[in-house]
């Protein structure tokens, strides 16, 4: 069948929602899967009455219960154009309107960047206004593919300031559409670094609560941090905002992201991102004592997890950080675009749940025992249980281990040291409780490795959410481009060796032949039978090297929780490029030399968390 509009709408089967509940919400990219797509546009057709739609029973009953329970509208919300705008523009929205005639809070949702703008999430504005909300969701400036109805006018501001003014506008539009008791902010990815900004800075101090689903702390050092460029992530950023760079940024945003692409004006590029991050204003935050509930996932390829961290711990408000399997928007994803009861993988409510209840407690006035929550709620990588199923991959029976804890700061309780030693000959090096100075160790700089972060920026990570993470075979390295030191196998007590909580800390020398070089740092646990999973990692680049001359540096790694299980051997690798990020000399198609070394007083070290 098709809408009103001519769009094919496909029959969504509980096949489509199980391969959301098994595969996650995203596609190539940042693009939403084809199932969201169509199971979008099929609760839009339903929730607008438009007839022939197919829906499994439990999602049908959902749309026609909202449908009877309220006003639903797509709609426009006029804001200020920018510099590079003819006059105003107009903000694609989607409005629930509850017509019982009771006051009721609405839930504003900024969308996520992608191409289809708020489309994506209908299952959760269907789900939000069954718990008793008014929901308006709107699509940024810029955001989506041309002629969408769900595409917004102007140029995207990547959350600047035209974004948090816009924000506000949005709420004049809700207050006198829906007269709403409270006021409160959901969004993923995009949508949550929007929420939060907008909180904090709307003139009339509105928004009573945020829930901020996969999102940034700090945008500068999300995107340059160690010296190093995360340039996969802006790049699929570019790629997916709905149409080409020169059509959706205008002129002063395209230098920016041409000078981050170049890596030139750097400096610009961190003011710019620093004016764009909630961590630059949590004390606005904090002063106006708004309740934040913060999701990230511990192998985070967009704004990683670090950041978001440092910024929770500033924070002085109610607030709740969870911390996940996986990588953007994977945890979050189904329970925001569409699950049926029963459906495979325990757990994969929860991450949308508590947040949820978030909303309610605070705009609801639910006794929910959210005031009890402790602070943080750290999932446990790979602690799941999974069984085999028919294409070779795996499927979650039990979900892994959650902790709770009071603050951040209990996470980690000590460290442990493991230094670095030298190796024989090409051999690989150890892992010792002894310092070890005087030796050097070289590899050719510039070159892939099979040892990567990711084999897809998201996809890996959704993956993992999903039971499956990625295998690696240390064996398998060219040594030639990459060095590693390991343990011997370790013990602890019971199935557990090390409880590895925090951020680990690298330190070793390093010169080059040239003024710069990339360090590229991975923790793997390596199995009795020499497969390894990933447990960290973190880039660095030293530059204002003389060449030559050692200089001694060190670096946190993304932070962690990892059960290493006894028998397994803990392992540190290192070398000088990955597909994510920029890497020194990478504007000189020429191999360098660099050499890592152990100086007498500052020897090369891995300093371990542990909790």
């Amino acid at each position: 069948m098709t809408t009103a509009s001519g769009d094919p709408i496909a029959s969504i089967t509980d096949a489509t929602l199980i391969d959301i509940a098994t595969n996650g919400i995203w596609g190539p990219g940042l693009t939403p899967s084809e199932s969201v797509a169509d199971l979008a546009r099929a609760l839009l057709a339903a929730l607008r009455g438009e007839p022939g739609v197919e829906l499994p029973a439990e999602l049908a009953e959902l749309a026609a219960e909202v449908r009877q329970a309220s006003a639903v509208d797509v709609t426009g919300v006029t804001v200020p154009g920018g510099a590079d705008d003819d006059g105003d523009i107009r903000l694609s929205a989607l409005t629930i309107k509850l017509n019982d005639g009771n006051p009721h809070p609405v839930v504003i949702v900024p969308a996520g960047w992608n191409p289809y703008g708020w489309l994506p999430f209908l299952f959760a504005y269907l789900t939000l206004a069954r718990r008793g909300y008014h929901v308006l969701a709107y699509s940024p400036r810029g955001i989506g593919i041309p002629g969408w109805l769900s595409t917004s006018e102007g140029f995207v501001d990547v959350a600047g300031e035209k974004d948090r003014t816009d924000g506000s506008v949005v709420i004049d539009y809700a207050e006198e559409y829906f007269s709403p008791s409270r006021i409160g902010f959901l969004g993923l990815s995009y949508g949550s670094g929007i929420s939060q900004l907008v909180a904090a800075h709307d003139p009339q101090d509105r928004v009573a609560v945020v829930v901020a689903g996969s999102t940034w702390g700090n945008l500068a050092t999300s995107l340059y941090d160690n010296g190093t460029r995360h340039l996969e992530a802006v790049r699929l950023l570019i790629d997916f905002t709905g149409g080409p760079m020169e059509e959706k940024f205008d002129r002063a945003t395209q230098d920016i992201l041409k000078d981050f692409l170049a890596g030139r004006n750097l400096d610009a590029v961190v003011a710019w991102g620093t004016e764009r991050s909630p961590q630059t204003y949590v004390d606005l935050t904090n002063a106006r004592g708004i309740p934040t509930f913060i999701s990230n996932t511990w192998h985070e390829t967009l704004f990683p997890v670090n950041p978001v961290i440092e910024t929770f711990q500033r924070l002085t408000v109610p607030k709740r950080l969870n911390l996940w399997i996986g990588d953007h928007g994977a945890p979050e994803g189904p329970g925001l675009t569409g699950l049926l009861s029963g459906l495979p993988f325990p757990g994969i409510r929860v991450p949308m749940r508590e947040a949820y209840e978030w909303l309610d407690h605070y705009l609801l006035d639910a006794a929910n025992g959210v005031p009890e929550w402790t602070e943080v709620k750290a999932q446990s990588m790979f602690t799941y249980q999974t069984l085999p199923i028919p294409g070779g991959s795996k499927l979650i029976t039990v979900p892994a281990c959650r902790e709770a804890l009071a603050r951040w700061d209990d996470f980690t309780t000590g460290t442990e040291a493991w230094y670095l030693t030298g190796g024989n000959g090409s051999g690989d090096g150890t892992l010792s409780d002894k310092p070890a100075a005087g030796w050097s160790r070289d590899f050719d700089a510039g070159l892939l490795t099979e040892a990567v972060a990711v084999d897809k920026i998201m996809e890996t990570g959704q993956k993992e959410w999903f039971g499956n993470p990625k295998p690696y075979h240390p064996a398998a390295f060219d040594r030639s481009r990459l060095l590693l030191w390991s343990t011997d196998p370790l013990s602890g007590s019971g199935k557990v060796a090390r409880r590895i909580r925090g951020a680990a800390t690298v330190r070793l020398s390093v010169r080059s032949e040239v003024s710069a070089a990339t360090l590229v740092a991975y923790l793997f646990d390596i199995a009795p039978d020499g497969s390894a999973r990933i447990i960290t990692h973190e880039p660095y680049t030293a530059t204002d090297l003389t060449p030559n001359v050692n200089a001694t540096v060190s670096w946190r790694l993304q932070a962690t929780s990892y059960d290493l299980p006894a028998g397994h051997r803990l392992a540190l690798a290192v070398h000088g490029r990955d597909p994510l990020y920029s890497y020194a000399n990478m504007d000189r198609p020429v191999v360098t030399t660099t050499t890592v070394s152990s100086q007498t007083g500052q020897e090369a070290a891995l300093e371990l968390p542990l909790g």
